[in-house]
Order: structure tokens, then C-alpha cells, then sequence
């Protein structure tokens, strides 16, 4: 499957049948995680999907580095990120404004953070490589983020 973003194009990993909760121990995640998952280099840009509102930024659990985009009735939230924010909570953003940057594997320096790779090394969330995780709810509620950016 190949995803177009605004003129560039990402590739998502389709993989063979299996059970979801496979599926997702297979990409580190322990538990069913809704959105997709985006393959991509360490520093690749993020852009945003929509013009809205920053509403968040910061360490969030499982999606790591995280940046959260609202727009009346949509909530869009980009997970695995570079800790280095390219925006700040209050900013206004563009469609197609580059948000952030894909972050690396592992992030050093987060309090209590319990996500880690084989090594023991701390990672950002629940991941097994850099990748971007986008999250997309209207009205509150999940939606399929292919249904609105292909």
C-alpha cells in the first residue's frame, strides 16, 4: 500500500494475515493500538494533515513523543516523534506545514519511562524502530486517518 501526503509519498507495511494482537507484539506494541503506522528515517519530516491548533506536545506513554493537532471536529495525533518540537501548545499550523521530525528508536532522559528495547535501552513509547504513528478522531471518536489522507 502507498500513501500520498501531499505530493510525497510513504510507504505502510502490509504484513501477512495474522492475529491482531500478533500483529501488534510484532511491531512492539503489547496491546491492540488503533491508526497507522508509518515506516520512516530518523529526522523525515512530519506534516500536518489539517490547519488547526497545536494542543499538545510532550511524552505521552506508548506514542512517545507526541504532537496533538485539533481542528473543530477533528483531533490528530502524531506519535514516535522528535522530542526537538518544531511547534508549540497555542500555535496555529497550516495543512501541509512541516509539525515535527520522525524520532530515533531510543530517547534518553524521560522520568519513568517503562517502554524498552531487548537491550534495556529506553525507547520512544512502544517501539521497535523509528516510525511515524498517526492517530486521527472526529468527534471524539477513532477514524481510519486512510479514509481522510489517501
Amino acid at each position: 500500500m502507498v500513501v500520498v501526503f501531499y505530493g510525497l509519498l510513504l510507504a505502510i507495511l502490509q504484513l501477512l494475515p495474522i492475529s491482531e494482537k500478533e500483529r501488534h507484539q510484532q511491531l512492539g506494541a503489547s496491546t491492540y493500538h488503533s491508526g497507522i503506522d508509518i515506516g520512516a528515517p530518523t529526522g523525515c519530516n512530519i506534516i500536518s494533515i489539517f490547519h488547526g491548533r497545536v494542543s499538545f506536545i510532550g511524552f505521552s506513554g506508548a506514542g512517545g513523543y507526541t504532537i496533538t493537532v485539533k481542528n473543530n471536529d477533528f483531533t490528530a495525533s502524531y506519535c514516535h516523534v522528535s522530542s526537538n518540537f518544531l511547534v508549540y501548545v497555542g500555535q496555529y499550523v497550516e495543512k501541509g506545514q512541516i509539525i515535527g521530525k520522525v524520532g530515533p528508536k531510543n530517547v534518553y532522559g524521560v522520568a519513568n519511562n517503562p517502554y524498552k528495547d531487548k537491550s534495556g535501552n529506553p525507547t520512544n513509547g512502544a517501539t521497535t524502530g523509528p516510525h511515524l504513528h498517526l492517530t486521527l478522531r472526529k468527534n471524539g471518536k477513532l477514524v481510519n486517518p486512510l479514509d481522510y489522507i489517501v
